[in-house]
């Protein structure tokens, strides 16, 4: 069965650069971001369109180039379906409790980890009957996010869960349930809840996925000691990129 190239790197203290896919939905568009030099490519579910038809042909793309994908699902159901189609990574949303944290890794590892529905032969073991399920297991990468301040509340109970790999934040709606969305002081505060999720992922031995919007912020969290960085999006890249050419143009 295939290794997880982002699990490989990660334990050998690689950081590893990401992008989000919000939009595109050709598979094709994996082999263009692996060649930018990219390590890996984060999908959206959540907040995006993409079937699970869809997804199911990346995932097997992405197997096939050794360039992880990682989806975030639309809710916590979605799990294991998406492990069973041959989805590396996943990325949960709204976990804000150890009870909720304890209920995504039943749901995306095999027993005595968790409690995966047995699926014997699919893209998730590549096709290889037998396949142990600890081995299995070794290759799913599991990111939980926190997104209200009920999480941050409950930090240490969530983060202490055996099974989750990684640890991110939801800043935008941390943001609006902090009530500092699109205020002056928002920034600050979602930075020092950053620097408490870095702690607390220390204190457990976790690594720590971050969103960047630029270079410098980027350089800033791998400084604070962040492997995982996901720098902007397919939407965000072509926006500015097409916006800065039609600009310099038009002058």
């Amino acid at each position: 069965m295939k290794t997880n190239p982002l699990k490989v790197a990660l334990a050998e203290g690689r950081v590893q650069i990401g992008t989000w896919v919000n939009l595109i939905r050709n598979p094709a568009v994996f082999t263009l971001l692996q060649g930018t030099g990219l390590d890996y490519v984060r999908v959206d579910m959540e907040h995006s369109a993409p079937s699970i038809e869809t997804i199911a042909n990346m995932a097997i793309l992405s197997r096939a180039l050794d360039f992880p994908m990682i989806v975030r699902p639309p809710s916590h159901a979605w799990i294991s379906r998406l492990l069973d189609i041959g989805v590396w990574g996943l990325h949960i949303p709204q976990v804000d409790t150890p009870e909720m944290a304890r209920a995504v890794v039943d749901a995306a590892r095999y027993a005595p980890l968790g409690s995966r529905g047995m699926s014997a032969n699919g893209p998730h073991n590549d096709y290889l009957p037998g396949t142990p399920t600890s081995e299995i297991n070794e290759q799913v990468h599991l990111t939980i996010m926190l997104e209200p301040p009920l999480a941050f509340e409950n930090i240490d109970g969530i983060l202490s869960t055996p099974g989750i790999d990684a640890v991110t934040l939801g800043p935008t709606d941390l943001a609006q349930d902090l009530g500092v969305l699109g205020r002056p002081e928002s920034k600050r505060v979602i930075d020092e809840h950053r620097e408490r999720m870095i702690d607390a992922a220390n204190r457990h031995g976790l690594d720590v996925a971050m969103l960047c919007a630029d270079v410098a912020e980027a350089r800033r969290w791998i400084d604070a000691g962040v492997k995982i960085i996901a720098i902007a999006s397919d939407v965000v890249m072509l926006q500015d990129s097409y916006r800065a050419a039609v600009s310099a143009i038009r002058a």
